[in-house]
């Protein structure tokens, strides 16, 4: 939002100067961004062309001899028209920087006689497109003086960034309205529009909508007889210093309402409607040429302005080409309307179009200044253009009725730590427009019509807070925790720091991907669900909350390697989400694997294979970040359990579930299916997993936080080698879990380093090796003791997986 100094004294009286502003705004929440001092334009100064001769070697060139009040004359060659002797105008001396050429002027040379400076044009000092000749100043013009003071172009310009949440202050009167509350100054107030009416308004509006909200109300005026020219120098410069483009006067009024009251209009050219207005839903695929010679395609979804002939307006965002005001211009209808803000924000975002009424209407603007809006409109038109002007058709609109927020005085003291007085919070809602009734701790305060964005309790603190001073709040250090040592981050937190830690030391690279999605990949990883479509998605594709991490880090990869980095492994710490609930939303540790990034390294096989790196990533790659994670979080990695398969956007023959216990589902794991790829326009050796650290259970607590003894055998570790003929359906886990369970004193760990299928095991059957680790404790055992606890093991693996000893 920007807006100079001059324009918002225009509306506080006030003896500050432009840093007291500044801090102030800033203070009271209204950020300061920027500030353009226009120290620019302060070497220009005021000067008279002594003479003017024609150059010697050009027909339309002239040299002449500038008096700049600064001494002797000085030489410029210049190719103006209108360039005289005696012409007033803006000299630049050598070394000025030249905004609307964007040159620093040094000594030329043109054409064999030197130029030591430039007499300007209105372009070249940003004051209008106007480049046919020099600026002519009247002759009393003082010169030797600044340009910029006698021009008003010294008028600083101020940008503030807006919450969205302070619709109020998108106008220049709402601005100033709260540095009055603040005590820096007194808002002014202007006398209401007085101006003669002569007859009806004969265009008639009808409200055609199936829901109110959508219009809640419209105010329309003819003004018959205008002269639609070039607004007054004045309203350009303030339009000009904020960014906007002078166009004709009509148009210019409107634009300038909607800075300085926060009153979107629009303007219609009376004689191009046909017959009434009809407010209504646009029909499917009807089309409008709009005013930035844009055609857009419309649907239901959005609102339009229609007369007998179609759409005259996209209403609250954007008006028709073909009704749009010119030179030509003699009778204007004057609109002045009330949208309903989420409409606005989906229409702008679904049709792409960002227009400063639609900016104002999505946050929400003053429904009571919807009447007044019109008026001050009515005048400033009758003031700029003339005219006569018709009695207002004002249709559908109901009146404001004010939220009443019941307000404990103490509710200050609790939310912010401050000693505010029941006075001066009392004073200070008074002065931002609040209406306080009631004595005592407890009072109630009625919202004004420009402020939607209060609901409760707490926004009115808020509103205390801020004018009050949020540097008056004294910095105090956290209470102690009453333990040593005691524990401040949740479970959740320790272990998502935990799992983060873990994948970055596996090589990977965090990566923060949006929580949105399109709906077709929602739908792919079992999501989808209307509960969980964005109701005002920042982008048509992005529609749908994510149910899974995959999709994001996916499509994050194939980015990578369309730009040449094939060999990415990427993850993600962050929410997935099943439901609408609080308890559909998961905290999951995702991660993908890509090309060769594999643990060992990426590269090429002959340039990395004595690292075991340069294979395409499977699997086991997968596998083992996942188990890095659960490891990584505490859980006892003996009670983990693997079986084949997982979700359906996995291969099925090359995927894996993680479980703690027949129910506890911890995660998944496993390359990608070739449909969910073909899907995600991804390619290349992918794999991933994903594991739900919410779903791990709370570690069970300990009297001590110390950790036990070392206890080390000073027996020496026995390794002892095993292999077993089982079906092939039989999955090496079991075989690996029912050694481990012969005797968990004696076996500390079974390890699988072999796998063998062919004639000699048998048709259906396959030959699975493992190593088995066994740590005497009490003694050393005998020979004896191995074999009894040898016949333990494989009868174990017969019992539990019907597999023999091979022979």
């Amino acid at each position: 939002m920007k807006f100079t100094l001059s324009w918002l004294k225009e509306h506080l009286e006030t003896d500050a100067g432009l840093d007291e502003i500044c801090t102030r705004l800033t203070e009271i929440g209204l950020e300061v961004e920027d500030v353009d001092d226009k120290a620019a334009f302060k070497p220009f100064v005021i000067a008279r062309v002594v003479s003017a001769e024609k150059h010697p070697q050009a027909d339309r060139l002239k040299v002449l001899m500038v008096d700049t009040g600064s001494g002797a004359p000085v030489q410029v060659v210049c190719g103006a028209p209108n360039a005289r002797a005696g012409l007033v105008g803006a000299f630049a001396a050598p070394g000025t920087y030249v905004p609307g050429i964007g040159v620093t002027l040094a000594v030329g040379n043109i054409r064999g006689v030197e130029s030591h400076g430039m007499m300007c044009s209105e372009k070249e000092l940003q004051i209008s497109d106007s480049h046919d000749g020099i600026i002519d100043l009247p002759e009393d013009a003082p010169v030797g003086q600044s340009y910029a003071a006698y021009a008003h172009l010294d008028d600083p310009v101020i940008e503030i960034n807006l919450t969205p949440n302070r619709p109020d202050c998108t106008s220049i009167h709402g601005i100033a309205r709260d540095l009055a509350a603040s005590g820096l100054g007194t808002l002014k107030t202007r006398p209401a529009p007085s101006f003669a009416v002569e007859g009806e308004t004969p265009v008639k509006l009808t409200l055609d909508l199936d829901d109110p909200k959508l219009c809640p109300g419209f105010a329309l005026r003819l003004v018959r007889g205008v002269r639609n020219g070039p607004s007054p120098r004045w309203m350009q410069q303030r339009l000009i210093a904020i960014g906007l483009r002078p166009i004709n006067a009509l148009v210019d009024v409107t634009n300038y309402m909607t800075f300085d009251q926060g009153r979107p209009i629009h303007v219609f050219d009376a004689a191009k409607i046909k017959g009434n207005l009809t407010v209504r839903r646009a029909a499917e695929g009807e089309t409008v040429l709009a005013l930035d010679q844009r055609e857009y395609k419309l649907s239901p979804n959005n609102v339009v302005i229609s007369d007998e002939d179609g759409i005259e307006s996209i209403g609250g965002i954007m008006g028709g080409e073909h009704s749009g005001c010119d030179e030509n211009t003699v009778d204007v209808l004057i609109e002045s309307a009330l949208w309903d803000p989420m409409n606005i924000a989906k229409s702008g975002r679904s049709l792409g179009i960002i227009t400063d009424a639609r900016y104002r209407f999505e946050r929400g603007v003053d429904p009571e200044y919807m009447v007044p809006g019109l008026e001050r409109t009515t005048e400033l038109v009758l003031e700029l253009c003339g005219g006569k002007a018709a009695k207002a058709e004002i249709v559908g609109y109901q009146g404001y009725e004010p939220k009443i927020v019941d307000f404990p005085y103490s509710e200050v003291k609790r939310l912010t730590g401050l000693d505010v007085s029941n006075e001066e919070s009392n004073t200070i809602l008074t002065r931002l427009g609040f209406t306080v009734s009631g004595s005592g701790e407890r009072v109630s305060v009625a919202v004004p019509s420009w402020r939607p964005d209060v609901d409760g309790k707490a926004d009115l603190v808020e509103e205390v807070m801020r004018i009050h001073g949020v540097d008056n709040i004294k910095p105090a250090p956290l209470e102690s925790h009453a333990a040593v040592n005691g524990k401040i981050l949740t479970t959740l937190q320790i272990r998502s720091r935990l799992a983060k830690r873990a994948l970055a030391s596996r090589g990977m690279l965090e990566a923060v991907t949006w929580s949105f999605i399109p709906e077709d990949q929602a739908k792919l990883f079992g999501g989808g669900s209307p509960a969980l479509k964005l109701a005002n998605p920042i982008a048509a594709e992005m529609s749908d909350m994510r149910p899974s991490l995959l999709p994001g880090l996916l499509t994050a990869a194939q980015r990578n390697a369309d730009k040449g980095y094939g060999d990415v492994a990427l993850f993600e710490v962050s929410g997935t989400y099943e439901n609408d609930r609080a308890d559909g939303q998961r905290r999951v540790a995702g991660g993908i694997r890509r090309g060769t990034a594999s643990l060992a390294g990426a590269g090429r096989a002959w340039s990395n294979a004595a690292k075991g790196g340069g294979k395409p990533v499977d699997v086991f790659d997968a596998k083992a970040d996942a188990l890095a994670v659960i490891e990584a979080c505490g859980l006892p990695m003996g009670n983990i359990q693997i079986e084949q398969g997982g979700p359906e956007w996995y291969h099925p023959g090359r995927s894996g579930t993680i479980k703690m216990g027949p129910k506890v589902v911890l995660g998944y794991f496993g390359e990608f299916h070739p449909l969910t790829l073909e899907s995600l326009d991804v390619s290349g050796a992918l794999c991933g997993f994903e594991v739900y650290l919410d779903a791990m259970p709370e570690p069970k607590r300990k009297a001590t936080r110390t950790k036990p003894a070392l206890e080390l055998s000073p027996f020496q570790l026995v390794r002892r080698d095993f292999a077993f003929v089982v079906d092939k359906t039989v999955e090496a886990g079991a075989i690996v879990k029912a050694a481990t369970g012969a005797d968990r004193k004696l076996v500390t760990g079974v390890n699988v380093f072999d796998i063998f299928e062919g004639a000699s095991v048998g048709d259906g059957k396959k030959s699975v090796a493992i190593e088995v680790q066994i740590q005497p404790v009490e003694r050393t055992l005998t020979d004896e003791d191995f074999e009894a606890l040898t016949q333990k093991i494989v009868a174990s693996v017969t019992k539990f997986t019907g597999g023999v000893l091979r022979s």
